[in-house]
């Protein structure tokens, strides 16, 4: 969590690759509207060594979140303020992948 932090707080001065921090600038534009992703971020990101393939996956996912983030604020769901809380989730998703973990 602790680089998380560091990219949420500050992504231009955060410890990651230059090809990811300009990956993470495309996602952050599409949060904003799809029509924020700029032929310059674009270009930024191919600079660092992005492919199309990893430009496109980027614009996905990061829409993708944002409709999941619409749908599940829309219904009103209740999310834990405690990051502790998310570290069993995670450890089996880490573990087992999105299956459901049945009883062996």
């Amino acid at each position: 969590m602790t680089l998380v932090d560091q990219v949420h707080a500050d992504l231009d001065n955060a410890p990651i690759s230059a090809k990811l921090r300009a990956l993470l600038h495309i996602a952050g534009a599409v949060q904003v509207s799809g029509r924020e992703v700029t032929p310059e971020l674009v270009e930024a990101a191919r600079t660092e060594g992005a492919t199309d393939l990893e430009i496109h996956d980027t614009v996905l996912i990061a829409a993708a979140y944002c409709m999941f983030n619409r749908y599940v604020d829309g219904l009103g769901t209740l999310v834990p303020d405690d990051q502790e809380w998310y570290l069993g989730p995670a450890g089996r998703v880490a573990t087992h992948g999105y299956l459901p973990v049945l009883d062996r």
